[in-house]
């Protein structure tokens, strides 16, 4: 979870350097496009060309409507939000998520967790601190992402487990590139990118690619409850990038904040290795 949140943010950095010159639903188009020309031949080097099939699996398909949905009211927001606000109403999604698992799934979440997880989300308000960007009306499209989101991590339990995460990532993007292009020809004009718009294209493509699959394997591999938590370490790295790439310096407020989100996450663990003994059945 913590890689899928580092790559995730190179792509957002990379988006957003290059939505000041392009129209949004391009942008994910590019992306996507970049995406799928480094997704498709790995799948061949790892011998997943029998797998492909998968892709048009049901519950797939749904995780990537659900990712689409996700993306575009993100990209909206991105455009006209500082990227540090968007991430923090994003960390909305963990709380949906767990309460997605509880109601849906039926798998038990805890007081302690809960606790955790609002301790993390007080630390992503304090380290974006979104003010009148966060009011804005596009903050509607974060709140919107977020719901995207868990809705994705929700129908990706569902994925069998002979689909691979990467087979997965895959059909994920194809299904983005298909929605964002009907998007594009209906209410954008086409904006030529320069070579160095490409090139960072290039690059979030992919970084898109190993995120959807991080993102995948954590949650095919670990419990909600206990991945979720570490959904704030997507605003510890995108701290890092507004301030290495936007130049955006954080402040004592931020600075807490940091300290809360690092103080769940760790908490997290150790309450994980504290309840792991009580959970093994003796022989």
């Amino acid at each position: 979870m913590v890689l899928a949140a580092a790559t995730f943010i190179a792509n957002d950095s990379f988006m957003k350097l290059v939505l000041a010159h392009t129209p949004p639903m391009q942008v994910l188009l590019m992306r996507g496009l970049s995406a799928a020309l480094w997704c498709a031949p790995l799948l061949l080097i790892l011998g997943h060309r029998r797998d492909v099939r998968h892709a048009l699996n049901a519950w797939v398909l749904l995780r990537g409507v659900c990712e689409l949905v996700a993306v575009m009211c993100f990209i909206l927001a991105l455009k006209h939000m500082p990227i540090g606000d968007v991430t923090a109403i994003a960390q909305t999604a963990p709380l949906l998520l767990l309460i997605g698992v509880a109601l849906v799934w039926g798998e038990h979440i805890g007081a302690a967790r809960i606790a955790l997880i609002g301790l993390g989300l007080a630390g992503a308000l304090l380290v974006a601190q979104p003010g009148s960007a966060g009011a804005s009306p596009f903050a509607a499209f974060a709140f919107l992402t977020a719901l995207g989101t868990a809705l994705r991590d929700l129908v990706g339990r569902k994925v069998p487990n002979s689909v691979p995460g990467l087979v997965v990532a895959f059909s994920t993007i194809i299904v983005v590139v298909l929605g964002s292009g009907a998007a594009h020809a209906t209410f954008e004009g086409w904006t030529a990118p320069t070579p160095s718009h490409a090139a960072m294209m290039l690059a979030a493509g992919f970084f898109l690619m190993c995120g959807h699959t991080f993102v995948f394997l954590a949650f095919r591999h670990g419990s909600a409850a206990a991945v979720a938590p570490f959904y704030y370490s997507f605003t510890l790295w995108a701290v890092l990038s507004g301030l290495l790439v936007f130049g955006d310096v954080p402040n004592h407020w931020s600075m807490l904040g940091t300290g809360l989100i690092l103080a769940s996450g760790l908490a997290s663990i150790l309450l994980d290795r504290r309840q792991a003994p009580a959970q093994v059945q003796p022989a």
